[in-house]
């Protein structure tokens, strides 16, 4: 049994992570500041002995003897880091400091969930590891952007320079169960609008591409990347690799949910990139990772949870052990 930290345990991908490490029987501490993280989501889990939930922000010091780190604390959703952006950059740049500081004093292996946003607006396709990036370093999306950059530099100057091991996860777009609904990222607002019957908004042409991974997928990538033996020195992408335009995603989002909402095409954000699809290679070299699930079943589980949590009263008040049934 391992005694496992994880910064940001209470959000869409730290509720799951946290299950899964539970059901595998280690002892897991869950630290979320619940700025976008939602108790509802590890409410099922906190009468565990081996569970135990700390309130804190990560870009203070955390005082805790662990064998393993996984960060993934940082609001993710454009609307979210959008929302404080400077706090968008501490948590990213500071709280990685100060985990980083944590496991070089307990000797705990540690993973950082990156983002495929470290790539910008990419001029090659697919992006592999190697390709640098073409970020805009004053633009409204910088404070997650590159606030994720700067704690990749941190990573791996620990590694260097303290010996740390680490692990830099670079995640690509990921959707299911416990997405928050109004966190404007494209699947949790198709999805929404559909089942509102509301018109589905597309920004920009509508051609531009995302990669989907769905998220019992992603998650078991993430504890394999964790688990593999020897030193990682490089990040590596984690993501489905089959493409989508957003107006395929659209029609499909109408066809499942049986939705005879419209379209409506509104200008596209600033900097948003128009095309992402990883290369995930180095992934399966190293840890023998695929994805499996195709996107109409991933598509079907997640639209099952919307459309259970928008039919209570008020999905801001849904009962917390719904959400446990829901991700099933």
């Amino acid at each position: 049994m391992k005694r496992i930290l994880v910064a940001g345990g209470a959000g869409f991908l730290g509720s799951h992570l946290c299950e899964r490490l539970i059901a595998r029987g280690d002892e897991v501490l869950c630290v979320d500041n619940i700025h976008t993280g939602q108790k509802r989501n590890i409410h099922h889990l906190t009468d565990l002995k081996r569970f135990e939930f700390i309130r804190h922000d990560v870009t203070f010091p955390l005082y805790l003897e662990v064998d393993e780190i996984y960060n993934l604390a940082c609001p993710a959703s454009p609307i979210h880091y959008q929302m404080d952006p400077v706090q968008t950059t501490k948590t990213s740049v500071i709280g990685a400091i100060n985990l980083l500081g944590l496991a070089k004093r307990t000797r705990a292996k540690i993973l950082q969930a990156s983002t495929s946003e470290v790539y910008g607006d990419p001029e090659v396709h697919p992006q592999a590891e190697s390709y640098f990036g073409r970020v805009n370093p004053a633009g409204p999306r910088a404070c997650y952007d590159e606030g994720k950059r700067c704690a990749e530099t941190l990573f791996f100057d620990y590694q260097r320079q303290h010996g740390v091991d680490v692990r830099v996860m670079r995640i690509f777009n990921t959707y299911g169960p416990r997405m928050h609904p109004n966190d404007g990222r494209v699947v949790s607002n198709f999805i929404v609008q559909a089942l509102r019957g509301e018109p589905l908004t597309l920004y920009g042409t509508g051609e531009q591409t995302r990669s989907f991974c769905f998220v019992d997928d992603l998650i078991s990538a993430m504890i394999s990347f964790m688990d593999i033996k020897g030193t990682v020195t490089e990040p590596v992408n984690f993501g489905n690799p089959q493409e989508f335009s957003m107006r395929e995603l659209a029609q499909e989002v109408k066809r499942l949910t049986g939705s005879d909402s419209q379209v409506v095409m509104l200008p596209a954000p600033v900097d948003d990139p128009g095309r992402r699809r990883p290369d995930i290679k180095r992934a399966t070299a190293l840890t023998g990772w695929e994805p499996t699930t195709p996107l109409s079943q991933g598509l079907e589980k997640t639209i099952r949870f919307f459309r259970q949590i928008l039919s209570m009263p008020s999905h801001e008040t849904a009962l917390p052990e719904f959400f446990e049934e829901a991700a099933s």
